[in-house]
């Protein structure tokens, strides 16, 4: 009858068939999530292009101007004048950079309650009664250039030659 190789050779295939089943059904599930994700994306884009679409509606120049005419009264908007931009050079410093007063002579000046709060603050940062006071840089105005080739503060000569190029750097 069976032999003991033929119930081996049963068994191995059961397995191996239960093996390929257990994949197959493995990788149908993966199919079923990749279609699923597909389409995921593929909404996600279309409400993309959607609000991009109505971003551009709503964004008219004609539509806008209509209702700032219509809601006038109430919000009373002005059109920006030409003097209210200012270039970069022209923008107060970092807090950073803002000099510590100097603690005699703010006692000097009479201010005691002042005076105490600034002795404090100056003492946290380290400053001594001694240090000398660093004068605040006031912006220029636009059209008050320096002249080419002007003294700077530290004794060096300065060069306009990148006047008109905004400077980067990282905000503290």
């Amino acid at each position: 009858m069976l032999k003991t190789f033929d119930l081996v050779l049963i068994g191995v295939m059961t397995a191996t068939a239960a093996v390929t089943y257990t994949i197959k059904h493995r990788a149908e599930l993966k199919l079923e999530e990749v279609h699923r994700l597909e389409a995921e994306i593929k909404l996600e884009k279309d409400t993309i292009d959607l609000l991009k679409a109505d971003w551009a509606l709503q964004s008219q120049p004609n539509r806008l101007e209509r209702l700032v005419k219509a809601y006038n009264d109430e919000l009373q908007l002005q059109p920006t004048a030409s003097t209210a931009l200012v270039h970069a050079k022209e923008l107060p410093m970092l807090k950073s950079e803002v000099p510590v007063p100097d603690v005699t002579e703010a006692k000097a000046n009479g201010a005691a309650g002042a005076g105490a709060k600034g002795a404090t603050v100056a003492s946290a940062k380290g400053a001594t009664g001694t240090s000398k006071i660093q004068p605040i840089p006031q912006p220029a105005p636009r059209g008050a250039a320096e002249p080419h080739g002007a003294v700077a503060p530290d004794g060096e000569a300065e060069d306009d030659a990148g006047a008109d190029e905004i400077e980067t750097g990282s905000v503290e």
